[in-house]
C-alpha cells in the first residue's frame, strides 16, 4: 500500500486493514496447528502400527502355544482311549496269524525231533 499504516485516510480503511492482518495471522496460525495436528496424528499412527505389530507377534505365539497343548491333550487321550471294534479285530487277525506261524514252527520241530530220535536207533 502507498498510504503510512500509522495513518489510514478513513475508519473503514483502518478496519479494512485491521482484518486483513488478523486474518493472515489466523491463517499462519492455522497452518502451524494443522501440521502439530497433522505430526500428532502420524506418531498415534505409527504407535497404533507398532502396537498392532506387538499384538500379531503375540497372537502368533498364542496359536503355536495352543497348538502345542492340543497335541499334548491329544496324544494323552489317544493312549488312554478304550479300544475300538477295529482295534479289537486287527488284535484277532494279528493272534491268529501268530498262531498259524507258531503251529507251523511247532510241526518243523516234532518233524525234527522225530527224524532225529529214528536216526539214533
Amino acid at each position: 500500500m502507498a498510504e503510512d499504516r500509522g495513518k489510514p485516510q478513513n475508519v473503514s480503511e483502518a478496519v479494512r486493514e485491521a482484518v486483513q492482518r488478523t486474518v493472515q495471522t489466523t491463517v499462519g496460525s492455522a497452518q502451524l496447528t494443522r501440521e502439530r495436528a497433522q505430526e500428532t496424528v502420524d506418531e498415534i499412527v505409527r504407535g497404533a502400527e507398532a502396537r498392532a505389530g506387538a499384538v500379531r507377534r503375540s497372537v502368533r505365539s498364542a496359536e503355536a502355544g495352543a497348538g502345542a497343548v492340543r497335541d499334548r491333550v491329544l496324544g494323552a487321550l489317544d493312549e488312554r482311549r478304550p479300544a475300538t471294534a477295529e482295534d479289537v479285530r486287527e488284535l484277532h487277525r494279528d493272534v491268529r496269524a501268530i498262531a498259524r506261524r507258531l503251529a507251523r514252527i511247532e510241526r518243523k520241530l516234532t518233524a525234527l525231533e522225530e527224524g532225529g530220535s529214528r536216526s539214533s536207533h
